[in-house]
């Protein structure tokens, strides 16, 4: 990389700086003989945000709980991004040509999957993640599988007129999804999020979601490091996420972690600690 594209480089700050730490664990994945996917840009956006091989801290000696709270995040991001992976899928063999990325960070979805012909995929995040990712991509010299579309916009503010002024046709089926994000959003952006959504989503449109399970502040938050993802949690995952959403439209389907990692053939050999409770993997039909 030159000294001019260093230059140009925005540097990661806030919450999307967790997109980073993301992309790193994806890396990590790729690196895997067994892996679940295989993200080729990864190690790319992780390098560029300071997180390239053996960046990456490790909890002070001794301190069992921090390090198994990283494995368990880490965790969750793998099976969470197969999963949705999995649900993009089969959207697309279901004629579906339009899909939306909602605080789209460092997703390679558009560069690392095979799309139909006429796949739109509109990437929506402010501008400073997807200026930094714009520079990645340019170093790397990615080309794209299907049209992609960024749409620089706070997700706090009008990003629906901002991705109807992009080309999003709300007449037509979409598939949305929504990965690591609700979790940042205080609750009223999150309960405004799904009556978004439902107004620009023709019938059969699909979403997939990741929500925060009831409890994950409490467990990971205290004692979360300043500046890490954990620090930056503020909203949990409704009692009935099932019934949230049908109240706007979607029929919906929720999975927990522990069922989707079996499936995919990686089990928690650990018997759950607390009752289980309704997952915050949500796959969705917009009726």
């Amino acid at each position: 990389m030159t000294d001019e594209q260093e230059h140009e480089r925005v540097r990661p700050s806030g919450v999307w700086a967790t997109a980073v730490g993301v992309a790193r664990v994806r890396a990590l994945e790729t690196e895997r003989e067994n892996a679940l996917f295989r993200d080729p840009l990864a190690q790319a956006f992780a390098t560029a945000g300071g997180l390239g091989p053996g960046a990456l801290s490790s909890p002070p000696p001794g301190d069992e709980a921090a390090r198994r709270r990283r494995l368990g995040v880490a965790f969750s991001i793998v099976i969470r991004t197969k999963f949705l992976d999995d649900l993009l899928r089969h959207a697309v063999a279901s004629a579906i040509r339009q899909v939306v990325l909602l605080g789209a960070g460092m997703d390679s979805r558009a560069f690392r999957m095979n799309w139909p012909a006429g796949t739109r995929l509109f990437e929506v995040d402010t501008a400073e993640p997807l200026d930094f990712k714009a520079s990645v991509l340019r170093q790397e010299r990615a080309v794209a599988r299907c049209e992609r579309i960024t749409v620089p916009v706070d997700l706090r503010a009008d990003w629906p007129g901002a991705l109807t002024g992009a080309g999003h046709d709300p007449a037509v089926p979409t598939v949305w999804i929504a990965e690591g994000l609700l979790i940042y959003l205080p609750e009223d952006a999150v309960e405004l999020l799904p009556a978004r959504i439902s107004a620009r989503s023709a019938a059969g449109s699909r979403m997939g979601l990741t929500l925060g399970s009831r409890g994950v502040i409490e467990r990971f938050g205290p004692d979360a490091t300043p500046g890490s993802a954990a620090s930056m949690w503020v909203s949990e995952m409704p009692d009935d996420p099932v019934g949230w959403l049908a109240g706007h439209g979607w029929e919906a389907d929720s999975h927990t972690l522990r069922e989707r990692a079996a499936a995919y053939g990686r089990p928690i050999s650990t018997p759950p600690q607390r009752e289980e409770r309704p997952g915050g993997l949500i796959s969705a039909v917009r009726r």
